[in-house]
């Protein structure tokens, strides 16, 4: 049966203010992207498309966590939608959670042959593995993702889940886990495979690039909670960096750690 072209404008039209919303989140534009949601919302709404708002209220809920505000995003938990209930999980630090909503969800996507849908979920897991300190099975999990996206060069699946991800595409590069097509990737990012010169330890036991950018997130205002879900980790696997941090330094306390830091030009 041929499809109204009318219907078809209207399907075009409100796929294109998705993914409009979602080049400007990936753009920085936060306020941008939120626009294009709301003017995409009053679209459908206005021809009674209701099979799209859930759509808008998962990017939206995306929005809202890429910009730190876990309450807004709890929108999304009163949608039928495991991607963005899985995604409040793991910022509210609970990868386990996260993990037990992704597996059902890739379940179902590989059974319908949902390609996109599945390529999200894995790169979600990836994540969640990563933020459960299960950094082996993260790798892989984003190995399998990016094996998955290389024929079709789906990069935009990937730069969507914010910057997290391109610390862990470093890693897979550094493990030589498909090192070109996640290279391309992390251009999208707008880094390279090694985002900064390596820094020069004068440490016996050097610091790991996760605790590095724990230690840059102790020398700033953040709380704990708060540099867990501006890395997307568990506040215990936080915590266990912090104390490493601690013990490579010869520090106690997150003052005397950013002081060491300094003195050793780790900064």
């Amino acid at each position: 049966m041929t499809k109204n072209p009318r219907s078809i404008w209207h399907l075009v039209t409100a796929s294109l203010g998705l993914g409009v919303a979602r080049v400007k989140l990936a753009q920085g534009d936060a306020a941008g992207a939120l626009t294009t949601l709301a003017e995409a919302e009053q679209f459908v709404q206005q021809r009674h498309f209701e099979h799209w708002v859930g759509e808008i209220t998962a990017v939206r809920s995306q929005i809202f966590l890429q910009q730190g505000n876990l309450a807004a995003a709890q929108l999304a938990e009163t949608q039928p939608l495991s991607l963005s209930q899985a995604r409040v999980k793991l910022a509210q630090g609970d990868p386990v959670a996260a993990l037990s909503i992704l597996e059902p969800a890739c379940q179902q996507a590989e059974a319908k042959a949902w390609a996109d849908e599945q390529l999200r979920v894995m790169i979600l897991q990836a994540l969640a593995y990563d933020a459960a300190g299960e950094s082996e099975k993260a790798v892989e999990r984003l190995g399998e993702a990016l094996a998955l996206a290389a024929p079709g060069g789906l990069i935009r699946l990937f730069v969507d889940e914010g910057p997290p991800l391109a610390l862990l595409l470093r890693e897979a590069v550094k493990q030589g886990v498909s090192p070109a097509f996640a290279r391309q990737v992390l251009a999208a990012f707008g880094v390279t495979a090694v985002s900064q010169p390596p820094i020069t330890q004068a440490l016996l036991d050097p610091l790991s690039e996760r605790e590095l950018e724990v230690l840059k997130l102790l020398a700033t205002p953040l709380t704990g909670p708060e540099i867990a879900r501006e890395l997307m980790i568990s506040l215990n696997t936080m915590r266990t960096h912090t104390k490493n941090i601690y013990a490579k330094l010869g520090v106690n306390s997150r003052r005397t750690a950013v002081r060491r830091a300094e003195e050793l030009n780790l900064l």
